[in-house]
């Protein structure tokens, strides 16, 4: 379930400040709501569906989002790190076994720049959602 309105969280959190938000104890999961819901902003302002889920097998296997577009799958994983590690990127290759095609992936996070973990994934800033 995602939180929506991120500063209704904070308030509701007593987190009064910044620093409080940014080392806080739900930190990850405040970010990653924000996340979702500025994609999901971005699809609904250009009048654009967006198939959007959280996948989580029984094993403990994890992608925070994988949108569907044109035909693929996009595994997508939200870290608070500066510097991501390939590992956050490990569970998109379960993706590889259905019946939809993996496209491109990305770890969004707190780096100021784009780049490309390896030829399928990409570091992508959060502040460019």
């Amino acid at each position: 379930m995602y939180f929506f309105d991120t500063g209704l969280v904070a308030y509701l959190t007593r987190y009064s400040t910044p620093e409080i938000l940014r080392n806080g104890a739900i930190n990850g999961a405040i970010l990653e709501n924000y996340v979702v819901a500025e994609i999901l902003k971005s699809y609904q302002n250009d009048a654009q569906d967006c198939l959007l889920w959280y996948y989580r097998d029984k094993s403990g296997n994890e992608i925070d989002m994988v949108i569907e577009s044109d035909g693929q799958l996009h595994p997508l994983e939200i870290n608070r790190s500066v510097n991501p590690g390939s590992e956050l990127a490990g569970a998109f290759s379960i993706l590889d076994k259905g019946s939809v095609p993996c496209g491109t992936g990305a770890v969004l996070c707190m780096r100021p720049e784009l780049s490309a973990m390896n030829a399928k994934n990409y570091i992508v800033p959060i502040w460019m959602i």
